[in-house]
């Protein structure tokens, strides 16, 4: 009788929690939907929004923008005629120096065209004061004007970091829609191809576009409230962690829902046991990913820094979704929506043992041979990684040829003596005098201005005599700053900008990753109840990201072109492949310990985990890479290095590392894998290779 009125009582329930749970996220929507539109407004990808903290160059960029007129956008006007200047190019070169003189505030006052030896270029730096507008705008117009009054024949271009700059914002600008459409389009293909469905791949591509709204609007939110720094590239990859992220775990959660509502009747108890199932693997891998973001914030360099917060936000939102929106919509459609591929109740699964199952066979029946194929297979790439390419160059920054680009290749070769671009000094004004003395004097500087004076402080441009982003024009920053620190001057500039955040990452990778092992470590480890399991998992993973390192050595250079990597992307990747790619050795090693609970021995337990997650970690890991793969059709160099090392090192894990790999270490370390706790010492004794072999591929 009392068992029967339970069972009355859970049947509203059952209808009515569903229901309470999607009226929750339409009040979020209704809610967030005002302001999820509003982040794009308010990200910032001013320089020093990507700079050191700490460093001098970005204490420059910061007084500069306090002096009259702001910070100054730094531009090379470039003039080049394959025949030689003409003295009509050189009137022409004067009218339109003297038109940007009266629309704009210069800083340092009326440039000096500089003409090349071989008499077929001329370059003129300008400084116009930012208070004239956003640097995008300011070069845009400038390009405009110097259209004009041209003549035939003659080549003008805007360069140098201003136009770098400008440049680069509007590559920016178009990232939102671009890199939302392609995200969207391939998981949309993907979820299709994995489910074979008309109607299942809507349901968690719906729950994803809400935690993808609902984090923008958060983001904003802390933007408003907290002065969080919010970039595009912070931005995008925001994007593609809740949609690679979200939809790894839907793959997850609904994979068990499958199974589930083969043994029971109501779809509401099948839910409610698979989110059983799987919620611990999930939460952890959501905290992994959130606690390796949130190392961040020991970074000095902004951009980094900004990542963490903002990628912790989309993944929370992503966990929110997945197992409150995901499961209602579900329980509420019930089976019909896996049609025509409906799991019934007290229905089996195909027999036939499948992909992973022989896999499984192999792994345990050779465990030392696979373990070690593997390993050499993952260490040899890692040796790639003594190819990759040095710091990326300003030059370099983009895959397609820019206006910028191209003027910064003239000035190489017109002018392969000199650099065209000023190192700024700031000097405390009672001291200036002193300081202009000592740079005047330092080793490798070719040219000195005087500049604005305000606040306290006297700007003084220092012009080296190397090229750009070279050893030689480095070791000049160097010298400055070493000879002027003692008057308290400071050193910045483009180039300094460019030597301050390839030191910074060094430095940064140093404290965040010993930060972001750890975390991994302990909350693996509180999830598994074992030191050895989660040790195992955390080594692999700094495998795949050496091996991921490696192979972008072997097609950065040689097969895309690139002529650098992006400082920050050796940290940057190693956060996203240890804390995100971990998932995987999560969902596979707790289905392991939930086999070994139940009395399997360390073989069986191998083999049934990859039969029950090895499909699942597949479809996941190529969704994950390809929403990463996106990236890659960006034309940023730093985008595209970006999404391929992760993609790369997602396949990696997902085939090799997840596939072989740890079944085979498991396998080898039988109960020890879960030591110290209880398992290691209560897990069943193998059978004998024979009989197990016989049994697995039968």
């Amino acid at each position: 009788m009392g068992a029967t009125k339970s069972a009355r009582s859970a049947k509203p329930r059952r209808r009515i929690l569903p229901w309470a749970v999607i009226g929750f996220w339409i009040v979020v929507l209704a809610v967030t939907g005002v302001f999820a539109g509003r982040l794009g407004a308010v990200k910032h990808d001013d320089a020093v929004d990507y700079l050191p903290a700490s460093a001098q160059s970005t204490q420059v960029a910061k007084i500069q923008q306090t002096m009259p007129g702001g910070g100054s956008t730094d531009v090379v006007l470039v003039y080049d005629r394959a025949s030689g200047i003409t003295a009509t190019d050189r009137a022409a070169v004067q009218r339109q120096t003297a038109a940007v003189d009266a629309a704009y505030d210069l800083v340092g006052g009326v440039p000096r065209a500089v003409p090349a030896k071989d008499g077929r270029t001329l370059m003129v730096p300008v400084a116009i004061a930012q208070k004239d507008g956003k640097p995008e705008d300011v070069v845009a117009d400038v390009r405009v004007l110097l259209a004009k009054d041209r003549p035939d024949g003659l080549t003008v271009r805007v360069g140098g970091p201003g136009g770098m700059e400008a440049d680069a914002k509007t590559v920016f600008n178009s990232i939102d829609g671009t890199l939302l459409i392609g995200t969207v389009a391939v998981v949309a293909l993907l979820l299709i191809i994995t489910y074979r469905s008309p109607f299942l791949w809507l349901v968690p591509l719906v729950a994803v576009g809400v935690a993808a709204g609902t984090a923008m609007a958060i983001v904003y939110g802390m933007v408003q409230a907290f002065g969080l720094t919010v970039s595009s590239m912070s931005s995008s990859v925001m994007t593609v962690l809740i949609f690679g992220a979200g939809t790894d775990y839907a793959l997850l959660l609904i994979a068990r829902y499958r199974e589930e509502l083969r043994r029971r009747p109501e779809p509401y108890e099948a839910m409610r046991t698979a989110l059983r199932g799987v919620g611990p693997a999930v939460l952890t891998s959501a905290a992994t990913v959130v606690a390796g973001l949130l190392c961040l914030l020991a970074a000095d360099l902004n951009s980094s820094r900004g990542l963490g917060p903002t990628g912790a936000v989309g993944i929370i939102c992503s966990l929110a979704a997945m197992t409150t929106l995901l499961p209602a919509v579900l329980v509420l459609l019930g089976r019909r929506v896996f049609w025509p591929l409906i799991p019934g109740y007290g229905s089996r699964p195909k027999e036939a043992r499948g992909l992973y199952g022989r896999i499984g066979a192999l792994v345990v029946r050779r465990p030392v041979a696979v373990l070690t194929a593997s390993a050499v297979a993952v260490g040899a790439l890692a040796l790639g990684i003594g190819n990759l390419p040095g710091d990326l160059r300003q030059d370099d920054t983009f895959t397609v040829t820019s206006e910028s680009v191209t003027a910064a290749h003239t000035l190489q070769r017109a002018f392969p003596e000199r650099s065209a671009q000023a190192v700024i000094v700031l000097a405390p004004s009672a001291r200036s005098d002193a300081v202009l003395a000592t740079v005047r004097t330092t080793d490798g500087v070719a040219g000195t201005a005087k500049g604005r004076t305000a606040n306290g402080w006297t700007e003084i441009e220092a012009f080296p005599s190397a090229a750009p982003d070279t050893a030689a024009e480095h070791g000049t920053i160097e010298r400055l700053r070493t000879g002027t620190a003692a008057e308290h001057g400071l050193v910045g500039g483009f180039s300094a900008q460019q030597l301050d955040t390839a030191d910074t990452s060094s430095r940064d990778r140093k404290i965040v990753v010993p930060l972001v092992l750890v975390a991994v470590f302990l909350l693996l480890a509180a999830l598994l109840r074992s030191l050895v399991a989660p040790l195992l998992l955390v080594v692999a993973m700094a495998g795949v990201w050496a091996a991921s390192l490696g192979i972008g050595g072997l097609i950065f250079g040689p097969v895309l072109g690139f002529h650098g990597i992006d400082p920050g992307l050796p940290l940057l990747s190693f956060v996203f492949l240890v804390a995100r790619g971990v998932d995987y050795g999560i969902f596979l090693m707790h289905r392991m310990r939930e086999e070994a609970e139940r009395g399997a021995d360390a073989r069986r337990s191998a083999v049934t985990a990859l039969e029950a997650t090895g499909g699942v970690i597949a479809s996941a890991g190529i969704v994950l890479a390809a929403t990463f793969t996106v990236l890659a059709s960006l034309p940023l160099v730093m985008m595209v290095e970006m999404g391929t090392t992760i993609a790369l090192g997602v396949l990696l894990d997902t085939f090799v590392v997840r596939t072989f790999l740890v079944p085979a270490a498991s396998t080898l370390l039988a109960g020890r894998v879960w030591w110290p706790g209880r398992l290691s010492r209560e897990m069943p004794r193998p059978p004998e290779p024979t009989a197990i072999d016989l049994e697995l591929v039968r």
